[in-house]
């Protein structure tokens, strides 16, 4: 037991999930203490509120409030449950954009950009088709294909940059994302789409639910009452896994992979690197561009449209997912729900403690930094490995000796000639030497 125990621990891939939990558990207590250094010094606070900012960020989740004395409360809470689960799926597609960009050797920072971009072509879609004439379910259909593309053109731009023209894709995501932010305003800015019914959500677009368009809840809502939750969770864990598939599975991932690895040697072996590159991009970006039409298809999420000045957040927030994740697109799934569950605890503090939420940033931020340096906490569980010195022994080996337990095992009407082939060499060095 002990062995199989050792042996697991040996492992590469239990290292690197050691190494993620290492990263998780050094933020929460970077927060903790921080919660606590305030209280401390904050008479509005005191030792008690520190207390519960503390128990918040390990456990906030499960908090259902205070009641009647004053005191926190803890149990099931389906509202922040399904709403984890809401914001967690843009999170795991954006997750998921930036981790099959690393995995084929590219940095995709361009997802604000591509996610931007996929919310246009997605609400666009999803209110200009008439429900009167259109089954919603058709149009819903095609508004998330619709963002999809969107996202994959907008992503293959600094794709065909870094194949064509050798520029980095990081430069080129960089100015995409600032295009994408003035187009999309100026776009709505010309439109139709604002809300107008509502006086004060005049800066708003509608929500596709005002067209009847909305992504089904498939008993989700019964499962977590109250909540934003909807199917988008379902299709966002079904994208991870055949992503999973895709780069693991096929050939198309091992070329894309390998492209990554040494873009010259893939070449050399027959792989198309320039088509693998821009196709990386864009399958990168057609995941962003998914996150953001499962987000904006659920009916009751408006969209602020006037982004010139600033990128989505949750494009940027892909980055620590996929590096908690270490890249794999099964392990964004969990690291995606971390994430939202961080934000619901944001949430809890501000709502439940004279903290605010901008504690929980802290926690992210020093798992970011820590998960970067997942290298050297996974050298550090493995150790120093112990050099065996072996003395060498100045006098020469006999063959003899040498070939004793092999001549053991053979019939005793061979071992004669072998014996004296020996002996004979034996004698001839000894000869030599002398």
């Amino acid at each position: 037991m002990k062995h199989s125990a050792a042996t697991l621990y040996q492992k590469e891939g239990t290292k690197k999930v050691l190494a993620s939990l290492i990263s998780i558990l050094a933020g929460l207590l970077v927060g903790g203490i921080a919660v606590i250094l305030v209280g401390c010094f904050n008479e509005k606070i005191s030792l008690s509120g520190a207390w519960d900012g503390f128990r918040i960020i390990f456990a906030g989740i499960f908090s259902t409030g205070r009641n009647a004395a004053g005191e926190l409360t803890w149990g099931f809470n389906a509202v922040n449950t399904g709403d984890m689960l809401f914001r967690a799926t843009p999170l795991i597609m954006t997750g998921l954009s930036v981790a099959v960009a690393f995995k084929t050797g590219l940095f995709n920072i361009g997802a604000p950009g591509q996610y931007l971009i996929s919310t246009m072509a997605t609400l666009m879609i999803a209110l200009s088709i008439p429900s009167s004439s259109v089954p919603t379910w058709i149009i819903w259909i095609l508004a998330f294909l619709g963002g999809c593309l969107a996202g994959a053109l907008w992503g293959a731009l600094p794709g065909l940059a870094k194949a064509c023209l050798n520029i980095n894709e990081v430069l080129a995501c960089i100015m995409t994302n600032w295009v994408a932010a003035n187009l999309v305003t100026w776009m709505f800015d010309i439109s139709n789409f604002k809300n107008t019914v509502e006086n004060t959500k005049s800066g708003y677009i509608y929500k596709t639910s005002f067209n009847g368009v909305a992504t089904p809840k498939l008993g989700l809502d019964k499962l977590f009452p109250g909540s934003q939750v909807n199917a988008g969770i379902l299709v966002a864990i079904l994208l991870a896994i055949a992503m999973y598939i895709l780069m693991t599975k096929t050939t198309l991932g091992y070329e894309l992979q390998a492209c990554g690895a040494n873009r010259h040697a893939a070449r050399y072996a027959g792989i198309k690197d320039k088509r693998n590159i821009v196709l990386s991009m864009a399958i990168a970006g057609a995941l962003a561009g998914a996150g953001a039409a499962l987000y904006y298809l659920s009916g009751n999420t408006e969209f602020y449209w006037s982004t010139y000045q600033s990128l989505p957040a949750v494009g940027f927030n892909g980055i620590p997912v996929a590096l908690l994740a270490l890249n794999n697109p099964i392990a964004v799934i969990f690291a995606g729900i971390f994430m939202a569950m961080l934000k619901i605890v944001g949430q809890q503090l501000t709502n439940l403690t004279a903290y605010n939420e901008y504690i929980t940033d802290v926690i992210i931020a020093v798992i970011v930094y820590l998960s970067a340096f997942s290298l050297v906490i996974r050298m550090m569980l493995s150790g120093r490995k112990k050099k065996k010195v072996v003395a060498a022994d100045t006098a020469p080996i006999p063959q003899s000796a040498a070939v004793e337990d092999q001549t053991s095992l053979l019939p005793e009407e061979e071992k004669a000639p072998v014996e004296a082939a020996v002996t004979d060499s034996d004698n001839a060095e000894g000869g030599d030497q002398a």
